[in-house]
């Protein structure tokens, strides 16, 4: 394996990298045709087998797995290990039908440590910093892996989870931590629980936050770097391919999030024809594994809007351009394609209003409706209200091209979340 200073050094060459890829990538196909019967299945009808991959441009020829793969074969059919052989299960929360289930041998485990600590250490993290986990713990994904990955860099981790935002407060306070790992969205209830409490988070201890789960955007990151004195890098995964800690923004740079290409191989397609787009251009992301024993994935399709660049930080790894928008999270309103980070952008562009927000799409006559309930930072009186209302309203129609309606509210009139923010709610099928 590579090891974190290989990285930072610039040591790597990309043809080394490229030639691991190839060997890796022949090994994983070999195996999931050999261990897993959906794999086998699926190849043999597309008429394809591991032997036909001599160059990693010959991955295009292979089909994609979803999510709905995953879900028809809940829970273990897409181990390619016997079920002892697996040492920890993890599961997404299945709010949508049944939950895809994801398994780890110890060998997966050391990778996934790996790949967040060199995640934590592009980020700035260094051993023996306090790390202040906030990603929930359980079967997401997201706490347990950062745990693992800060331990693997030699942190001292503080396993708060998510929830209880007063503690988490006064835990910052106490244990002086340099690092927190949480949700974006979570982030900004912490900072206004320490608002409410007096606290200014310039004056704690915080110097890097490492935020996940969830799309944000360079504005999000502005609101959250102008209101203390840190730094915000964006680390990017998925429970189906390993978890966080498949790529990470180096804290030099922040421009685009270097994928640790050594286990993971990425892709960019059209998300309508499949066809693989070259570098540069913007499509769906997709990932194939190169290391994993439990459960190697082979194209996976993430959902994920973005685009491959050169590496900066990390010559020898492609950048992903930050993640903004998802397939599935796209509203078409009256036929214009919008999705929440576009309204988010807009939000904190207008002085007065606060990141929390949602989307609320109804259809009361022919046509679909979407209306914006946005938070003030502070109560404001009728007229104040309106100027914000028609300002937000302005902005969208301006930039995206939609015409929204908008509901300023008093702060703290949406509800919070502890982990990911929900950012849509559909209610054109409950007659609304």
């Amino acid at each position: 394996m590579l090891e974190i200073t290989d990285l930072v050094r610039g040591t790597v060459a990309p043809e080394q990298l490229r030639r691991l890829q190839l060997q890796r990538l022949r090994t994983t196909l070999q195996r999931a045709y050999d261990d897993v019967e959906h794999y086998r299945r699926a190849w043999d009808l597309a008429g394809v087998r591991p032997q036909d991959c001599s160059m990693l441009q010959d991955l295009s020829r292979f089909p994609f797995t979803t999510k709905a793969d995953l879900r028809d074969n809940y829970p273990f059919g897409m181990f390619a290990v016997p079920r002892e052989d697996v040492v920890r299960l993890h599961a997404s929360s299945g709010t949508t039908g049944r939950p895809t289930v994801v398994g780890y041998t110890s060998a997966d485990l050391d990778v996934w440590a790996e790949v967040v600590a060199r995640s934590i250490w592009a980020a700035g993290g260094r051993p023996g910093d306090v790390c202040h986990v906030a990603y929930g713990y359980g079967l997401f994904t997201g706490g347990l892996g950062a745990h693992y990955g800060a331990e693997r860099l030699g942190c001292t981790v503080v396993p708060v989870s998510g929830g209880m935002t007063e503690r988490q407060v006064q835990l910052i306070v106490d244990f002086a931590p340099r690092i927190i790992m949480v949700t974006p969205s979570y982030f900004l209830a912490i900072l206004d629980q320490m608002d409410r409490q007096g606290i200014d988070p310039r004056g704690t201890s915080l110097d890097i936050g490492i935020f996940g789960a969830e799309p944000w955007t360079a504005d999000m990151r502005r609101e959250i770097e102008s209101r203390t004195s840190m730094h915000a890098v964006d680390i990017y995964g998925l429970s189906e391919v390993i978890g966080p800690g498949v790529s990470q923004e180096s804290v030099e740079t922040k421009d685009g999030l270097h994928v640790w290409e050594d286990h993971f191989y990425p892709e960019v397609i059209d998300p309508i024809t499949g066809e693989v787009l070259p570098d540069g251009e913007r499509g769906e992301l997709v990932f194939t594994s190169l290391t994993k024993e439990a459960m190697p994935v082979v194209r996976y399709r993430t959902r994920d809007l973005t685009r491959l660049l050169p590496g900066t930080a990390y010559p020898a790894f492609r950048r992903m351009e930050k993640v903004t928008g998802r397939t599935d999270d796209m509203m078409i309103v009256r036929g214009v394609n919008v999705f929440p980070t576009q309204v988010e952008e807009q939000i904190l562009r207008v002085d007065g209003l606060s990141p929390h927000y949602l989307c609320v799409l109804t259809r009361p006559g022919r046509m679909d409706e979407l209306t914006v309930r946005v938070e003030a930072t502070v109560s404001p009186d009728d007229h104040r209200r309106d100027e914000l209302r028609e300002q937000l309203a302005r902005r969208v129609k301006d930039s995206v091209g939609v015409t929204v309606d908008v509901e300023v509210l008093d702060p703290d009139g949406l509800e919070r979340s502890l982990g990911k923010a929900k950012r849509i709610e559909d209610k054109r099928g409950a007659g609304g």
